[in-house]
């Protein structure tokens, strides 16, 4: 097989893995909480990296810098730590279409913060993909909810939802922006992707886990051990995203061209629809399908841009 069939192919399932991913933490969130799902998923997803970094790499810890490591951590608090609570917040609130849709909106805040951080410009031709971007998210978010075939929602729900939405798809932005500072931080040893990913996913779970010891939730984390469905949901949701979905997104990336990579890896608002219409039987409209494909090809022209 060609490589760059290898590389699309692996895109692709990366973004089949995160579309159920997104189920499984949507259903598990409703059984322990946002809160808890995040904890418990960042803990496994750990484990799983820590013995595939073992395995592959020959090493428990990775081998970075110092300041690999201080903007690898920031990266996995932002991101891991507290945009990814805000998405599964929306994932329980407005439900996991409507959340990864505004997920969509994640390229064009890496875009701006990117141009602040680092100096990269914004080309005439990226502007019109964000546009197109921002354009399906909000046609799709403003469909009401017997419309989109999806359960009905008061408006002050929706607006709560798309707002914990965007803090992760902000989260998620700014993330990615400070990974790339970190990986590429030291010239002489870039870091490795996955030894990146343990370091983030490490930190954001040690930021998690102070901050509900802080705030006194640690007694909702243990009682959430007891809700074996629960659990369950959110082992196999660590197992497919943080764990597969990252592992194939690098193999993605190692073998075509990153922009074909990310392009592939986008297609989460797609997917979702026929995901939701066999499990659920949420027949979603022509509405919620345009304003699905008009984000979609929004995130298509910004990263083969």
């Amino acid at each position: 097989m060609e490589p760059n069939i290898v590389g699309e192919t692996a895109a692709v399932l990366t973004s089949f893995l995160w579309t159920v991913t997104s189920l499984f933490f949507t259903s598990a969130g409703k059984k322990i909480g946002p809160l808890s799902v995040n904890a418990h998923r960042m803990v496994m997803a750990v484990g799983f990296l820590v013995l595939a970094h073992v395995i592959l790499l020959g090493t428990v810890l990775p081998m970075a810098t110092n300041g690999q490591w201080l903007w690898m951590g920031m990266s996995g608090i932002v991101g891991l730590g507290i945009g990814d609570l805000g998405l599964i917040g929306a994932f329980v609130a407005i439900g996991p279409r409507r959340s990864v849709l505004v997920m969509a909106l994640s390229p064009i805040f890496a875009s701006i913060v990117a141009y602040l951080m680092l100096g990269e410009v914004i080309p005439t031709l990226a502007a019109l993909g964000m546009a197109l971007t921002l354009a399906g998210v909000v046609v799709v978010i403003m469909e009401e909810g017997e419309r989109s075939g999806e359960e009905p929602v008061s408006t002050k729900l929706r607006n709560y939802g798309v707002l914990l939405a965007l803090i992760g798809a902000i989260g998620q932005g700014v993330d990615l922006v400070l990974a790339k500072k970190g990986i590429y931080l030291d010239a002489q040893m870039a870091l490795d992707p996955l030894s990146a990913t343990l370091i983030r996913m490490t930190t954001g779970a040690l930021f998690v886990w102070m901050i509900a010891a802080a705030a006194g939730r640690l007694p909702e984390l243990r009682r959430a051990m007891n809700n074996r469905e629960g659990i369950g949901h959110t082992a196999a949701g660590a197992f497919t995203g943080p764990f597969m979905g990252v592992t194939l997104s690098m193999v993605a990336v190692t073998y075509t061209d990153a922009g074909v990579a990310q392009t592939l890896m986008s297609l989460i608002p797609v997917f979702i629809i026929p995901v939701v219409w066999i499990l659920y039987k949420q027949k979603t409209s022509l509405r919620g399908i345009l304003g699905a494909v008009t984000a979609v090809v929004g995130v298509a022209i910004l990263f083969l841009t």
